[in-house]
């Protein structure tokens, strides 16, 4: 059976601590390889490393910085199939779905290739006599990339391309549930051309991420994953000084008004609630139907939902793919009898199915639970599966009060055909990402991902103008050249007399 390495220093290494986990294929629930689990030494290795790579990475030029990110764009594009493969085998996902998060992730490498054009700093001439100022960022130094389980190619390429444009070495720590993507990436940064050190990986699980917390060589740490945890790494991490940004959870609510398209809504709620096996933070949890559209729009999400093809992620038939392991697939399917005692209603249950030939894959099927009040667990929890609770609301002032008071504020969006309304609602809602007839609106790689809330600690959203900020820090220069005259220097130049 394969075992899974770390990356240190540009090379495989096996580590120390002597600890495993197994990599389960979800679709079939077999093991297929065991992942190393780096301990304290392991991490201290990486830090080292990436220290070591520095300050020689930091003074190279931003021309050779570019040179290679370009290089990387290539080899990332010329292998996508293999990296979406491996989400594929590890995560579940289907292969559509894994080439799209591949696509998203080269958007962030991209921007990065344009980092000459993004680092230029600001400059005031003659601020008094003889005074010049100017503003430049330089980077922040060892930074941490904690990396969720959900988007194993697509959140370490949010981080590790500007991370290292900016000048600064990294060392990422995977989920070690879905590790084989991740350390894909990693080694085809060496081979396009990126100097041994600069980017480091360790596998791990919560000893790794402690030692990084806590290590006095780490100077900034990027985060991604749920709420508690993101709370625990923005406490830890700021205690030890050091610069974070940690993106929680959510429980992302679409809004439907009375004249919105409800085959359009219908469509939108589907994919955004069922995609990826609901295991997104972007995921629509909650459907918020105005007015008197609740049923007729049940109806039509329950039509959709019962037809989607749930299978394993490497059939080009499959629609949706398993949960990522058996434990989370039992959690989510419990939501939906306990729904049901609570009062809602169970219009759609998923529960207990089984895909011919893979009995043993941690599938579920989906849910779509109506008459969700705000004191159901249904409603109250992230769940992070494939279950859609429909609230009624008798108003927009009803409606709009309900999301906000939500303890998150990640996504959220409306469905309207009224202009008006839909700027109403993009101000008035509590949430970092509005989508407006869009139902998950993860911005493009030049403006920034990040909610607001309980869904993120710390200032700085990822990506775009907030991650140039994250990874750097800004210096401020004043000089005075007296001019040479009032110096009373000969320059030698011609004079007419």
């Amino acid at each position: 059976m394969t075992t899974i390495q770390h990356w240190i220093g540009g090379r495989a290494e096996p580590g120390g601590s002597g600890r495993f986990a197994d990599v389960t294929d979800p679709a079939t629930g077999e093991v297929t390889a065991r992942v190393a689990l780096a301990g304290a030494a392991d991490v201290d290795a990486a830090v080292a490393a990436a220290a070591g790579a520095a300050p020689a990475w930091a003074a190279t030029s931003l021309a050779q910085r570019t040179r290679i990110l370009f290089a990387y764009r290539e080899v990332l594009n010329a292998n996508r199939a293999e990296i979406a493969a491996l989400i594929t085998a590890e995560h579940g996902k289907v292969h559509s779905d894994a080439l799209g998060e591949v696509a998203r992730g080269m958007e962030i490498v991209e921007l990065a290739c344009g980092i000459a054009h993004l680092l230029k700093g600001e400059s005031s001439t003659g601020v008094s006599k003889g005074v010049d100022v100017e503003s430049i960022r330089q980077p922040v130094g060892v930074v941490a990339a904690i990396t969720p389980f959900n988007f194993p190619a697509m959140v370490p390429l949010w981080m590790i391309p500007l991370a290292i444009a900016c000048g600064n070495t990294v060392v990422v720590k995977p989920s070690e549930k879905d590790p084989s993507a991740t350390g894909l990436l990693v080694r085809l940064a060496t081979e396009a051309g990126l100097p041994d050190g600069v980017l480091n990986l360790v596998n791990g699980d919560k000893e790794a991420v402690d030692r990084l917390l806590e290590h006095p060589g780490v100077d900034a740490v990027s985060f991604v994953g749920s709420t508690p945890v993101a709370r625990h790494v923005h406490a830890a991490a700021s205690a030890a000084g050091k610069r974070v940004q940690a993106l929680g959870g959510a429980k992302n609510h679409m809004m439907v008004l009375p004249d919105a398209d409800l085959d359009l809504a219908a469509d939108a709620a589907v994919s955004a609630a069922y995609g990826s096996a609901g295991e997104r933070c972007m995921a629509v949890s909650v459907v918020v139907a105005v007015g008197d559209v609740a049923d007729a729009l049940v109806e039509r999400i329950a039509d959709r939902a019962r037809a989607l093809t749930i299978g394993p992620g490497g059939d080009p038939a499959s629609e949706m793919g398993p949960l990522i392991t058996r434990e989370h697939r039992d959690r989510v399917a419990s939501y939906v009898p306990r729904a049901r005692e609570q009062g809602a209603t169970v219009v759609v249950d998923g529960t207990g199915l089984k895909v011919a030939g893979h009995e043993n894959g941690f599938f579920t099927g989906v849910s779509l639970l109506d008459h969700v009040t705000t004191d159901m667990d249904a409603y109250r929890d992230e769940i992070f599966g494939p279950v859609l609770a429909v609230v009624r609301a008798a108003t927009y002032e009803d409606a709009i009060a309900l999301v906000n008071a939500s303890r998150w504020g990640n996504g959220t969006a409306v469905f309207t055909r009224d202009g008006g309304a839909a700027r109403r609602f993009q101000l008035e809602v509590q949430a970092g990402m509005v989508g407006v007839n869009v139902p998950v609106p993860v911005p493009v790689g030049y403006h920034s991902f990040g909610g607001w809330k309980d869904s993120l600690f710390g200032e700085h959203h990822v990506y775009g103008a907030d991650g140039i900020r994250f990874y750097t820090r800004g210096k401020v220069i004043t000089t005075r050249w007296p001019d040479p005259e009032d110096a009373g220097v000969d320059l030698g130049f011609p004079k007419n007399t």
